[in-house]
């Protein structure tokens, strides 16, 4: 279990992290961490080191200028601080291959700030619905000025172009937990035969 101490001091670190990125403070940010390391379930990309951080922050920042969030609750596990919370912004520029709608959005999201034994954050995993954004997104259009009509179409063609790419090996080939199983083993599942 952890302490009062840790909790306290992981709990800042977190409002820290989360206070810089709305004031675009990348160094401030990226000093949270000793190695950077971003991994987007909604998009199973991972943005690891300086460099691809500060990319992923730049990109993001050109979409949204005036991307900020709004937390729900803190929760600590022994391993984690756990944040909910409404990420919120105006869709001013391109999102990847998204022109700019000029739509705003609001999302809830979690993210999971991983510490290792040494009370260090080495990860930022985040869980959100990319399909509510980008409902908002493209939703947002008025569909009765006919020149939306071609801004839609962008998006969507967009939207494909993005949704071709790998997700990355490392969210994807996981290892499942030894966890204590107090009703003992379990017999293994059999296998379907195939048509």
């Amino acid at each position: 279990m952890i302490t009062e101490e840790v909790r306290a001091a992981r709990q800042k670190l977190v409002l820290d992290h989360f206070h810089d990125e709305v004031r675009q403070e990348w160094d401030d940010v990226l000093s949270t961490f000793p190695h950077p390391h971003y991994e987007l379930i909604s998009t199973m990309t991972v943005h690891d080191g300086d460099r691809a951080v500060r990319g992923y922050y730049h990109d993001t920042r050109v979409a949204f200028p005036d991307q900020d969030h709004e937390i729900i609750a803190l929760r600590h596990s022994d391993d984690a601080v756990i944040a909910e919370f409404w990420l919120l912004g105006t869709h001013r520029g391109p999102l990847g291959a998204i022109p700019p709608t000029g739509s705003r959005f609001r999302v809830r999201m979690t993210a999971y700030f991983i510490f290792d034994e040494h009370e260090q954050l080495v990860c930022e995993r985040v869980y959100f619905d990319t399909l509510t954004m980008l409902r908002q997104l493209i939703g947002g259009l008025n569909m009765k000025n006919p020149r939306n009509w071609i801004l839609a179409a962008r998006c969507l063609k967009g939207l494909l172009k993005m949704s071709g790419g790998e997700p990355h090996p490392s969210l994807v080939d996981t290892t499942p937990p030894a966890l204590a199983d107090r009703a003992g083993p379990r017999p293994p599942t059999p296998k379907e035969p195939r048509p």
